[in-house]
């Protein structure tokens, strides 16, 4: 039988990372099932996928990390990049999960999640076992060319995904009111009632001033949507750990490009596609969910990860 948000019992935990501020997330209490690790998109936070991770959590035990910057973690002054952040989200399993170290790990993330957990599939080959990337935001080569010319230029903060990310509503009178002014609209359009409930309640916390504030700073999803993975298809051909990428029906063209070129060169991915849009997740949780579990519960029945 699928859990349900209200059954999920969350343990904080906490890491100092070596650039001198705190990664926070959330796990599952140990039951001896295998563990999920799991990574949310660009500027959201992990428990605001609680909808899908209900479903999830009657096959797997959950590690949910916030990334610098997002949810409960610390801003931690500029941005470090996509791949010193993947290295931050081992370090934190490793030394704050020990309560799961012998017990199978698999991992699954959304876009921008989804890249940072390839980059960390690359350069730990044994700590999972499988891996499930929700509509990864996989830049093609030819992008990642023009990304670094504008970085030369001193341009990439007016990427236009950057440009919106910056002229994004932060502040609210209360959640109800932060909930009226996104139900239906932009990157919100078609999320089931309880994922808007998931994001509004984790995402958003107290302002100083009064009122409600995104956790994530407009200025920090920017930050992100300006920058890019280091030698990201280096990383990517040396992945050999299985992984299935589901692919939004509607979304960005590059990702499919992408995807699809990854699979030429990688015989370990495969890629399904899921209806819906880049949040597919968000709008139909279970879907998601069993299409998830079906992948990553296929692994062995004993063992001990590394």
């Amino acid at each position: 039988m699928h859990g349900t948000i209200a059954a999920m019992q969350f343990l904080p935990w906490a890491h100092a990372v070596d650039d001198g501020f705190t990664l926070r997330g959330w796990h599952t209490p140990p039951s001896g099932k295998p563990l999920l690790h799991f990574l949310h998109g660009n500027g959201f936070c992990s428990r605001m996928y609680e909808p899908m991770l209900a479903h999830l959590a009657a096959h797997f035990d959950l590690w949910l990390c916030d990334v610098q910057g997002h949810g409960d973690s610390d801003h931690g002054g500029a941005f470090a990049g996509w791949n010193r952040n993947a290295e931050w989200a081992v370090d934190a399993l490793r030394a704050q999960g020990q309560a799961f170290a012998d017990v199978p790990k698999v991992a699954a993330g959304h876009s921008f999640g989804g890249v940072l957990t390839s980059l960390m599939l690359a350069q730990h080959p044994g700590l999972f076992q499988r891996a499930a990337l929700l509509n990864p935001v996989l830049f093609t080569p030819a992008m990642l060319m023009g990304m670094s010319v504008a970085e030369a230029a001193g341009m990439t903060r007016f990427t236009p995904l950057a440009r919106q990310a910056r002229a994004r509503r932060a502040h609210w009178p209360d959640r109800a009111s932060a909930r009226a002014s996104l139900v239906g609209r932009g990157v919100y359009k078609g999320w089931s009632d309880a994922a808007l409930d998931a994001f509004v309640t984790h995402a958003l916390g107290p302002a100083p001033e009064g009122g409600v504030v995104l956790k994530c700073r407009p200025e920090r999803e920017a930050e992100v949507f300006s920058s890019a993975p280091e030698r990201l298809w280096h990383h990517l051909g040396r992945v050999r750990t299985p992984t299935l990428v589901l692919r939004a029906e509607r979304t960005f063209p590059f990702i499919e490009e992408s995807v699809a070129r990854w699979q030429l060169v990688n015989p370990v991915v495969s890629a399904s596609q899921m209806p819906g849009g880049h949040c597919f997740m968000q709008e139909r949780p279970e879907e998601a969910a069993s299409a998830v579990t079906a992948f990553l519960a296929a692994i062995p029945p004993a063992g001990v990860n590394g």
